[in-house]
């Protein structure tokens, strides 16, 4: 049976103050910045807030932040089945309980980016928040600036994780907004504009739950799963200055990144639920294993979507490419009616533009895409 690490000799100060700790944030933001602390880099360590009702932050605090995360999938067609340890956590911290703590680290000389992943239901304003007790995320965050402001600290640089258009600019429009509700004055306005760095940014990888029975989901409360792929595409800006990591791409835009994933992989996604699942197909894996269905779907991106979507992004053909090695991952169980959740929203974002875009450029009607979207058409 393996053990845990409890390694605890990391004199690292605490950069980053992280609303969040799921599995999302455990394998992407949080496992880079182990890997940049491990390549040299000194990022320094996370501090995690826990906003939820949830035993997270004291598996955080017994695992003295340390977890693994399972890197499994296919990489050129090769099997990967990789387990990486993490260590960049320093500590997690309970909202509800331990506020002053927080601010406590908001206003550390030290700090330098607040990370977050939360709900699309985070990003609203709650009636009755107050800067001394703020329940609602942007509220959290208004506050926790608001604390280092007073202090004479430097500006942060806020780096929103969640999957919404121009994320930063959306996190800084509600900050602005509670803000200006507890009529903070002036200055302090003028500091979170000019001082602070409220980042655009797009993150691609697929994290699951860990597989049952495995042996390290015994050991480790806190144990996550990812595919090899991971992308974090961040659309530069003056002062932005952010730690090296292979998975992450500066970009002068993110908005052709998220067409291109919307488009292709999550299209992919779509279109198979549309196809596969009236034919009794359970997952996603077992969809790409049937000949007939992974031929329809190489044709459908490379025939129909592609040619489109390499209009307007750079990279398309390359990018599907990976995405059917994405969706043939052999150790992810990806549900189609888990992906058939919301289908009629994800028809309008992910195929009809393509439908309709082809139509434009081509006269012409895209045959396999006429064929699915017959009732949305």
């Amino acid at each position: 049976m393996p053990t845990l690490s409890l390694a605890t000799g990391d004199k690292m100060q605490e950069t980053v103050l992280q609303f969040g700790g799921g599995q999302f944030l455990r394998a992407f933001v949080d496992l880079f910045i182990d890997q940049a602390n491990a390549a040299g880099h000194d990022v320094g360590k996370i501090v995690v807030v826990q906003s939820t009702e949830s035993p997270r932050a004291g598996l955080f605090n017994t695992q003295h932040g340390h977890y693994h995360v399972l890197v499994r999938g296919l990489v050129s067609g090769s099997e990967v089945d990789d387990i990486l340890e993490a260590g960049s956590v320093s500590r997690a911290l309970v909202a509800a309980q331990q506020w002053t703590e927080v601010l406590e680290v908001a206003r550390s000389p030290a700090l330098r980016y607040i990370v977050s992943n939360v709900t699309e239901a985070g990003y609203e304003l709650e009636d009755g928040d107050t800067v001394g007790e703020p329940r609602s995320f942007p509220a959290k965050v208004a506050a926790a600036l608001s604390a280092r402001f007073v202090a004479g600290e430097a500006g942060l640089c806020l780096l929103p994780c969640e999957l919404l258009e121009r994320n930063g600019d959306r996190l800084y429009k509600l900050v602005l907004e509670q803000v200006a509700l507890w009529n903070l004055g002036g200055d302090f306005v003028e500091w979170l504009g000019n001082e602070c760095i409220w980042v655009n940014s797009l993150v691609d990888r697929i994290v699951s739950r860990p597989p049952q029975g495995h042996p390290w989901a015994e050991r480790d409360g806190l144990l996550a799963v990812a595919e090899p792929f991971a992308l974090w595409a961040i659309e530069k800006q003056p002062g932005l200055d952010l730690f090296a990591h292979p998975s992450i791409e500066m970009v002068e835009a993110v908005e052709p990144y998220s067409l291109r994933k919307v488009r292709i992989l999550n299209g992919a996604h779509t279109a198979l639920v549309c196809k596969a699942l009236p034919q009794g197909f359970v997952t996603v894996r077992e969809a790409l294993a049937d000949a007939k269905i992974r031929a329809w779907l190489e044709a459908l991106l490379f025939e129909e979507i592609v040619p489109i979507v390499a209009e307007q992004v750079e990279g398309a053909g390359y990018f599907a490419q990976q995405a059917l090695e994405r969706l043939a991952n052999p150790f992810l169980g990806h549900r189609l009616e888990d992906i058939a959740l919301y289908h009629d929203t994800k028809i309008g974002t992910r195929l009809l533009p393509t439908y309709g875009d082809y139509v434009a450029r081509r006269s012409e009607k895209p045959a396999l895409l006429t064929e699915i979207l017959g009732p949305y058409l």
